[in-house]
């Protein structure tokens, strides 16, 4: 480990942490040790990083704002990495936005609007990053990344870096061709049309309110547990088995949205997984449909 540590330091990793706390970089507020916890604060370090973890066969995930991931309460063994400053940038030219990997997806959606830029309206109520959704092909209402992607800077686990065309990522529903090879995208380029920003806030505002009126968003969560079976939604299928209310220690099956599974203080990623489990089970007596998670298990189990 100090060798490991020598040459990441060495190679400029300005942020180097041992034994962090995953608790504090989730919004489920769950998540045990991570054995390091690396912020590259540009490409460079990054791809350093990553060198360095490959030479060493080091296995690493990254984390963005935490949403859509379950922690382990045993934590991480190896590397989680977490996109630093530089990341966190935004630049409009003509039609296209580029936004970096940190960048928060919601607050992107905004701000394409107000630039008068019709195309991510669907990312109003996606909580996470840029990098994030594009690895998920995250969407909603109607739309996903798939649609408005331009193209995808990724720098891969040996270091090396590429510009992805859209048509090279490999898009199907929440997948990307980052599940079947391991890089991390830095910046996204998307393709948008001009709107009228008064149209545009409007759906945003809807959106927006529409979350508040039917999400607990107000608690500790990490957005929807489950993906969509074909042709039907993982929340009616949840609450029509009953479910709502279920409990597992402080974790529950939110009382507001049904794929959605709150922290009330304390839950453990067991609890999660006891639910998610004990949720797929009742589904599948009562339906014969088995739910295939959509959050992202990371870490020792």
């Amino acid at each position: 480990m100090q060798q490991l540590i020598a040459e990441l330091e060495q190679a400029g990793i300005g942020d180097i942490r041992i034994n962090e706390s995953l608790a504090g970089h989730t919004t489920w507020k769950i998540g045990g040790p991570a054995d390091l916890f690396l912020i590259p604060g540009n490409d460079e370090e990054l791809a350093a990083a990553l060198s360095v973890l490959h030479r060493h066969g080091v296995p690493w995930c990254v984390i963005g704002r935490g949403s859509n991931t379950l922690a382990s309460d045993k934590g991480v063994r190896g590397a989680v990495i977490k996109l630093g400053d530089s990341f966190d940038e935004v630049r409009f030219d003509e039609d296209t936005v580029t936004a970096g990997a940190s960048y928060s997806f919601i607050k992107l959606s905004v701000m394409a609007g107000k630039e008068g830029l019709t195309g991510l309206e669907f990312a109003g109520g996606i909580p996470g990053t840029v990098g994030g959704a594009v690895y998920m092909n995250a969407g909603a209402n109607n739309s996903d990344i798939s649609r408005i992607l331009k193209s995808a800077e990724i720098i891969w686990e040996d270091g090396s870096r590429s510009v992805y065309g859209k048509e090279e990522m490999d898009f199907a529903y929440r997948h990307s061709l980052l599940h079947d090879k391991k890089g991390i995208v830095t910046r996204a380029v998307f393709k948008l049309a001009k709107g009228e920003r008064n149209e545009i806030a409007a759906t945003l505002a809807t959106y927006k309110d529409r979350r508040r009126k039917t999400q607990p968003l107000h608690m500790a969560c990490a957005g929807s547990v489950f993906r969509n079976p074909p042709n039907d939604h993982a929340a009616r299928l949840i609450e029509a088995a009953g479910l709502k209310g279920l409990r597992e220690g402080a974790a529950e099956v939110s009382q507001m949205h049904a794929n959605f599974i709150v922290n009330h203080g304390g839950a453990t990623a067991e609890d999660v997984l006891t639910l998610m489990r004990r949720v797929q089970q009742k589904v599948e007596d009562t339906f014969g449909i088995v739910l295939v998670p959509e959050v992202l298990l990371m870490g020792e189990r």
